[in-house]
């Protein structure tokens, strides 16, 4: 069996940050995975399944709709782990790239109001498991890991 790039990183060295995942090809068109980590693992708590689905809905709901990446945008949801999400982007993108849109993501996030989207029974098939409160206070957590990103926040470690 082929080992998964993902599983080779060192989780034990892996900080919150955001990371290139993986690229790949699909004829001319390049889809680039993103790691969204906002734990650090095996370290620190794990995010709670309510604030989890939380960002989830809040996460796609923007990314979805943005007007400059939405057409853009093929996937965003949670890791199985809890530590984070992916986001897959078209296009060959850096973790800088990637930076600006996952920020504006992150303060829409904290600055949101309302019902959650999509948090209806006819809409979703656990819609009552919901934490704004939370889904907020991990998303102003980890806006401040990426106000000032290093390079190993933005990088995989070697």
């Amino acid at each position: 069996m082929e080992k998964i790039a993902s599983f080779q990183v060192d989780h034990l060295r892996l900080k919150p940050g955001l990371y290139v995942s993986r690229r790949d090809k699909y004829g001319t068109t390049v889809l680039t995975t993103f790691d969204l980590r906002f734990k650090q693992p095996n370290q620190e708590p794990v995010i709670d399944m309510p604030a989890l689905h939380t960002i989830e809905h809040l996460g796609a709901t923007f990314l979805r709709s943005h007007k400059e990446w939405a057409k853009r945008v093929v996937y965003f949801g949670p890791m199985g782990c809890r530590t984070g999400f992916y986001v897959i982007l078209e296009g060959e993108l850096s973790s800088e790239d990637a930076l600006p849109l996952i920020q504006e993501m992150l303060d829409w996030i904290i600055a949101f109001s309302g019902p959650i989207p999509g948090a209806a029974p006819g809409e979703c098939g656990n819609y009552s498991e919901q934490n704004l409160g939370m889904a907020q206070w991990e998303a102003r957590r980890y806006a401040g890991v990426l106000k000032n990103p290093g390079k190993e926040n933005l990088n995989y470690p070697g």
